[in-house]
């Protein structure tokens, strides 16, 4: 009887012992979770930088009072990617990408309503793929407070691509002939429904739809060319 209730605490004890660990385990983010935050979290960043340059420089006041929602919803955003972030031990980038911070600096480099053009065309592909990429998340995900960012994220930024449509259309700005739900573009799709049936979604600030005038990829969402779509582990 004794021998038994040794092997009984034994296996109690050892049962303690690996509780935390497998804890610890299942709390770990899959790699579409991580990679999510992360480029979302970048997205912020550089939509924060550009959206108040927009209101320093902007001529049209339509850009300029867009850019001030921009810099108000993606700095809420973020802090909501920081928390679920820390809450999951997530390391986020302490700045934008070179690509983004290279849209900044041509932004930087034009004035008036040349600065308007370039930027709405560069915040339209831009949001195009940040739809893409949280439907992805919404679809693929498997961290439920990520996916539940995401979920939250996405009708504000399909709010942003409706506002940049009439923007774009009221200044003579092509609009990307591939809505983010992977329909045909102005006059046709409307909001881009989050149905995740469209084309391949690369990351916040992946390939850019259409490149913004003087050859390069927009700010903020659309400012990356070479970051690959978050994948699931």
């Amino acid at each position: 009887m004794l021998g038994i209730k040794r092997l009984g605490v034994v296996a109690a004890l050892t049962l303690v012992g690996l509780a935390p660990a497998a804890a610890t385990q299942a709390a770990q983010p899959s790699t579409q979770d991580r990679q999510y935050l992360q480029a979302v979290h970048q997205v912020n960043l550089a939509e924060i930088v550009t959206g108040e340059l927009a209101q320093q420089k902007g001529q049209n006041q339509g850009v300029k009072d867009l850019a001030a929602t921009l810099v108000t919803d993606h700095t809420q955003l973020d802090q909501t990617v920081q928390d679920t972030a820390k809450q999951l031990g997530v390391e986020l980038p302490k700045d934008p990408t070179a690509d983004q911070q290279a849209v900044v600096d041509q932004l930087n480099n034009v004035n008036g309503a040349e600065f308007d053009r370039q930027w709405v065309t560069a915040e339209l592909a831009g949001h195009v793929q940040a739809i893409q990429a949280t439907q992805t998340e919404i679809s693929q995900g498997s961290e439920q407070s990520v996916v539940q960012l995401a979920q939250d994220a996405l009708p504000v930024l399909q709010a942003h691509y409706d506002e940049l449509v009439t923007l774009a259309e009221q200044l003579g700005v092509p609009v990307p002939q591939t809505s983010a739900s992977g329909t045909p573009g102005p006059g046709g799709s409307g909001t881009p429904a989050p149905s995740g049936t469209g084309p391949a979604s690369p990351a916040p600030g992946g390939t850019a739809t259409t490149p913004a005038p003087g050859g390069t990829t927009g700010p903020g969402e659309g400012g990356v060319t070479e970051t690959p779509a978050p994948t699931g582990s």
